[in-house]
């Protein structure tokens, strides 16, 4: 155990994790040069599209210092606040963290948040100054910047560019002196930690395990300890970006894949720990909070015969996605679907975007929305992820809408647009402090309602793309909401129900009306498309009815024969308004998310 270093790689987005993920691989010798390819840590097509990490990736290193032979298993994970949840995961199975941050860009709100809960699961944090090749690069002022913001010591940070190689070698010696061997019984019962899983079609459902006490052996019968449920260990393997390494057996302090075969994907757990079944461990190893998801939307399969394949597609990706959280539901316009939680809309545009790669389901979004306490008359508390689930005015004692603390990092140039942004958000200031002459940390508390949607496209535009962002879950407050609903030709389309604060319903509105009547098609007759607070209607557009000319085929005559026409053409208009259907395109339920 003495010779082996658990570590994660932690940064804001776009400060080099994942380039540098790929030189230490290099540096290890694990793959050839030939093999070799730009960020192999990111599986997935959607990462190498997006250029982000969305998983956090496993991969176990071997490397020789001074004549020694040293095990490094290293965890590369996302750096978007929506997939925090993969970071405290990782975290939770490392002893060490490489903390990286970019040496022209300085600290960001991200690394703030990184560190913080990596100071929180007590890990040694090695500071790493990327990017030092750049022109703009300034590595004192970044180690100076690292000390006031985070109070971490930067005097001994490495300096490295991930991109040209410089510096691997230091920073591995480091990882090597400065990360702390694991802990734990080699010769104690079997406890292991389950920190991701993911289904395989050959081998079923996979655990990638931490081992704290004991080991894991092939045909071992284990035990699962949240559900009791006990199963023989298939087959044993160590991580490998290109291949898979069989082993006999995981020991105390390595991490490796666990297979048992299983076909159903309920039965692991992230956070979850595995024992030995005849002679089990009396604690768990690790205790995870599950992940809190703050934004809701309905996922419906545009062909909705496709109902159980949904069903199936999201059980196998919550194996691979434990911050993922649905429960079936239905709508009058949409039929049959689910209402799915996700950590932010970030979280939400890959969830969907995944669905439909991978497991081939055509699908509709609903407008994302967070949970409410909706207080009744009668003193109870009932929680409202639905717009469309909120009770009548009239019992609704008061409404509390969830507030997060959001932490923006901007150049001086930006300040004024930004506060302005955040006022206009219904913002409220908590804390403004320089980091330096030309930084800015400002500290505010934002109803979540109003980040959900376009905040951080906004605030990117904004500030060029120089500010970062990052939010923290805060508390309830009340606050004065109504539901405003769309009528589409006389009826109210559930899936479009949104919950707005009573002082912009009405311009929000007429924005949505707008929208609505550009996307909905031109049908045979006319469509009347209103905004709604209970029965008042406080906005309305009209979708013009396709003409034809009936009275084309009069060549002559009397003028009675044409007014003829034109009334029998007006009656059928009317039967058809009364009679007819609007289909409405997957556009119309994004156009809430363009209400300002």
């Amino acid at each position: 155990m003495k010779n082996i270093r658990n570590f994660s790689i932690i940064a804001h987005i776009d400060h080099g994790k994942s380039t540098l993920a790929d030189r230490i691989i290099q540096e290890c010798g694990a793959v050839t040069e030939r093999e070799m390819t730009k960020q192999m840590m990111d599986t997935m097509d959607i990462e190498q599209e997006r250029g982000i990490t969305i998983k956090a990736q496993s991969v176990r290193l071997d490397y020789v210092k001074d004549g020694q032979h040293y095990v490094l298993n290293l965890i590369d994970t996302p750096g978007h606040v929506d997939f925090s949840y993969e970071v405290s995961k990782s975290l939770a199975s490392s002893d060490g963290a490489l903390l990286i941050v970019d040496a022209a860009q300085g600290v960001e709100a991200q690394t703030l948040a990184n560190v913080y809960m990596a100071l929180d699961h007590n890990l040694e944090i090695i500071p790493v100054i990327n990017k030092i090749d750049l022109p703009a690069a300034d590595p004192e002022k970044v180690a100076q910047e690292i000390e006031t913001s985070i109070g971490i010591d930067a005097s001994d940070a490495l300096l490295v560019s991930a991109k040209s190689g410089v510096g691997i070698r230091e920073l591995l010696d480091a990882i090597v002196d400065r990360v702390p061997e694991p802990e734990g019984d080699p010769d104690a019962t079997t406890k292991a930690i389950i920190y991701d899983s993911w289904f395989d079609a050959y081998l079923g459902a996979l655990a990638l395990v931490r081992v704290f006490d004991g080991s894991i052996k092939k045909g071992q019968l284990v035990k699962l300890m949240s559900n009791d449920e006990e199963h023989h260990v298939l087959d044993l393997m160590y991580p490998h970006p290109l291949k898979r390494q069989k082993t006999e057996a995981i020991q105390s302090g390595e991490i490796g894949i666990v297979v048992l075969g299983l076909k159903d994907a309920h039965i692991i757990h992230v956070g979850d720990t595995i024992t030995d079944a005849k002679n089990p461990t009396k604690e768990p190893a690790l205790k995870y909070e599950p992940a809190k998801p703050f934004v809701f939307a309905g996922l419906y399969p545009i062909d909705t015969d496709k109902f159980e394949d949904l069903r199936e597609a999201l059980d196998k990706l919550k194996l691979n996605d434990s911050s993922l959280s649905y429960e079936p539901e239905t709508s009058v316009a949409l039929g049959f679907g689910f209402r799915v939680g996700f950590l932010g809309m970030l979280h939400m545009e890959v969830v969907k975007e995944r669905l439909e790669r991978e497991f081939n389901v055509d699908l509709i979004a609903t407008a994302p929305s967070v949970v409410y306490h909706v207080y009744m008359t009668n003193g109870e508390m009932i929680e409202v992820q639905n717009p469309s689930e909120l009770p009548e005015p009239n019992y609704i004692e008061h409404i509390e809408e969830p507030y997060v603390k959001a932490t923006v990092i901007t150049p001086t140039d930006y300040l004024g647009n930004i506060i302005t942004l955040l006022m206009t958000k219904r913002g409220m200031q908590d804390k403004m402090s320089y980091l330096n002459e030309e930084r800015v940390l400002l500290e505010y508390y934002l109803p979540m309602n109003e980040i959900v949607v376009d905040f951080y496209d906004k605030l990117k535009s904004i500030s060029k793309g120089y500010a970062s962002f990052d939010y923290e879950p805060s508390d309830f407050k009340e606050g004065d909401l109504v539901k405003l609903d769309v009528r589409v030709a006389g009826d109210v389309v559930d899936a479009l129900s949104v919950i707005v604060p009573r002082t912009s319903a009405d311009s929000r509105g007429r924005v949505l009306v707008k929208n609505m009547k550009e996307l909905i098609p031109r049908q045979l007759f006319e469509v009347a498309v209103q905004a709604s607070i209970g029965n008042r209607v406080i906005a309305r557009e009209t979708v013009k009815s396709m003409g034809k000319n009936v009275t084309a085929k009069c060549y002559g005559g009397d003028i009675t024969r044409k007014r003829k026409l034109l009334e029998k053409q007006k009656a059928g208009k009317k039967r058809m308004k009364s009679i007819g259907k609007v289909q409405l395109p997957q556009e119309a339920f994004m156009s809430i998310l363009k209400m300002d």
